[in-house]
């Protein structure tokens, strides 16, 4: 049930804003002076905000005002509002592609690729906010406040709106002690380490082993639930993971991480961005999804 604000409760900004001017500078003179309007201009405002809140703000001696407890109150608060009306609309004036962009994100996608990218974005569009939250698996746009996000599975989200952004390729990467204990020679000796796979993907090592022609199951198999654990794992040797090489090249140039063989397989899933068809023209959401785009274009290009 749509419950609609009472009219008393949502003052016209120019009564608002006389009253601000007022409780501010302690003088109606000086309001008036302020807002350009003569003196009982600024007095009849006031007078009918009073009046539509039922609550004195000011109490009257001779030709001085001075705030109420609840006046004064009233004015901190309504002090902030204007403050945000103004800037929202001098934010939009420069920049009538602004606002905000409330943005579903991968963890490691979100930290490793996108986090890096993000300033150039904001430095294009400085009217625009993006508020970041993070969402392992698909949700219901209708009962979350989310404009878009950034997918990573088959095409098969129903409802939504998708734009390829990348696909990827998975590598079995370890410690390099690990690799020095084991000696792997071939893809059916990595069954003897154990092995780390994301429970987001729980058939990871399946599918690896077979392009590698090896049926028969992926051995011993420890989960985690995010690939920042998984990857510090293999980092310290407790086994080989399936990581998107893209997401672990810092770890691979270092060393921390190293190929246990040199067998990538590409993910049949792919990364998108997804949105509700309702936003679709929205602003923000306009602007993110081509400058994502081309990033993603100019990544798959280097």
């Amino acid at each position: 049930m749509n419950m609609q604000t009472p009219r008393r409760f949502l003052p016209s900004t120019s009564l608002l804003a006389a009253f601000e001017a007022a409780a501010r500078t302690g003088s109606v003179t000086s309001a008036a002076r302020e807002l350009s309007l003569t003196q009982s201009a600024v007095s009849r405002q006031i007078k009918l905000l009073e009046e539509q809140l039922e609550v004195d703000l000011f109490s009257r001696e001779r030709q001085s005002i001075c705030l109420t407890a609840a006046g004064e109150a009233y004015a901190r608060e309504i002090r902030e509002a204007l403050r945000k009306i103004s800037t929202a609309s001098f934010n939009l004036r420069a920049n009538p592609r602004g606002g905000t962009l409330n943005l579903a994100i991968l963890p490691t996608f979100g930290t490793r690729w996108l986090a890096p990218r993000l300033p150039r974005f904001l430095a294009l569009n400085p009217g625009i906010t993006i508020n970041l939250a993070t969402r392992l698996t698909y949700f219901d746009f209708r009962s979350e406040a989310l404009d878009a996000a950034i997918h990573f599975g088959p095409r098969d989200w129903p409802g939504v709106e998708m734009a390829l952004l990348r696909s990827e390729q998975v590598v079995p990467a370890c410690s390099p002690e690990l690799k020095k204990e084991y000696d792997f020679r071939s893809a059916d000796e990595l069954k003897r380490a154990p092995l780390l796979s994301i429970s987001t993907r729980p058939n990871a090592w399946d599918q690896w082993f077979l392009t590698q022609n090896i049926a028969g199951g992926s051995g011993q198999t420890m989960y985690f639930d995010q690939f920042a654990t998984v990857s510090q794992a293999a980092m310290v040797g407790v086994g080989v993971a399936l990581l998107p090489s893209f997401l672990i090249q810092d770890e691979l140039a270092s060393g921390r991480l190293v190929r246990a063989l040199d067998l990538p397989m590409e993910s049949a899933e792919r990364y998108y961005l997804v949105w509700p068809p309702e936003r679709s023209a929205y602003p923000p959401l306009v602007a993110f999804r081509d400058w994502l785009l081309a990033e993603s274009a100019a990544d798959r290009q280097d």
